[in-house]
């Protein structure tokens, strides 16, 4: 009885030795149907493995791509991540360019001229479009460090600028005499920018002015102050204060510093401070002095200088 039961066990494994042994030998003959070209070492074999390999290839490729993007743009808002898709997109062409590449060298095709020449060509691509590169790769960098952000008051070359758009390849901003200035990306990443409200809206702006030497300067300090508080925008915390600067040639030099959550418009705020400064001095009879300079002469110097002028005219000297 053990030995029939023995026989039956050895024979039910031979039979699915067997059945497993067929099904396999019937997927790798099924895999293997296709066009075949050629023998020996130059043969091409195109065949339903290798095409289901290729779509196998470019649906992992987009699951790999979903699932990056996801993980880059997750802390990201709306907006941001949309600006990655274009991205994406061009890696994904890349990659499939690669994988159809693969492909045909596994069927037998011979890439090495299309490799050359693709190597040519994107070389060729990178030197013309070396530019855009850096400002794409600028404006990645941005969107993800957030070292810059739409509404963020900026200053570069001298201009200041309010920021109103922010895409991969440049940056749009507002100027304060309402031009819209587009800046290339990879300037932020080379060039030295100012970010007026990088850590916070609040900035602090100031006024410099002359007195004219022998002025009460306890008064000079609290009109600065009384034109300065009176102003809608400038903020009450911190308050406004004012530095005696230095004694200028002609002049006592002082400037009031204040606060603004309107750092744009800060040029529209210190014109109306002037304005109140000048008035409220004109009305308590402090002079603004303008530059002067007290030349001496001697009688010889002043004769030559009349000489040079009227060469018929003698010295009496």
């Amino acid at each position: 009885m053990v030995k029939v039961l023995g026989m039956i066990i050895q024979e039910d494994g031979m039979i699915k030795e067997v059945l497993k042994e067929d099904i396999w030998e019937s997927i790798k003959t099924f895999l293997n149907q296709g066009l075949h070209i050629g023998t020996g070492d130059k043969s091409i074999h195109i065949t339903i493995g290798l095409l289901l390999a290729l779509v196998l290839s470019f649906l992992l490729a987009n699951l790999l791509l979903k699932w990056l993007r996801h993980f880059l743009t997750r802390n990201l808002v709306g907006d941001d991540k949309l600006k990655f898709i274009s991205v994406f997109r061009f890696i994904r062409y890349f990659i499939y360019v690669a994988v159809v590449l693969l492909t045909m060298s596994a069927a037998g095709i011979d890439i090495t001229l299309l490799i050359t020449a693709s190597a040519v060509l994107f070389v060729g691509l990178g030197l013309a479009l070396q530019d855009l590169f850096q400002d794409i790769i600028g404006g990645i960098y941005i969107i993800l460090d957030k070292s810059l952000r739409v509404g963020d008051i900026i200053e570069l070359d001298g201009k200041v600028g309010k920021v109103i758009e922010i895409e991969l390849r440049s940056t749009r901003a507002l100027t304060r005499d309402d031009k819209i200035i587009i800046v290339p990306n990879h300037r932020f990443i080379r060039d030295i920018v100012f970010n007026h409200t990088q850590n916070h809206k609040t900035t602090r702006e100031f006024v410099a002015v002359g007195v004219a030497y022998g002025s009460d300067v306890n008064l000079v300090t609290e009109i600065l102050l009384e034109c300065t508080k009176e102003e809608s925008k400038v903020a009450k915390s911190p308050e406004p204060f004012v530095l005696f600067d230095d004694f200028g040639d002609s002049a006592l030099l002082f400037s009031v510093h204040f606060f603004t959550t309107d750092s744009f418009h800060a040029l529209k705020i210190k014109s109306r401070i002037r304005y109140a400064i000048d008035a409220r001095f004109r009305k308590n009879g402090i002079t603004i002095p303008f530059p002067q300079r007290d030349v001496h002469l001697s009688r010889k110097g002043l004769s030559r200088m009349v000489e040079a002028v009227d060469p018929k005219s003698k010295s009496t000297d």
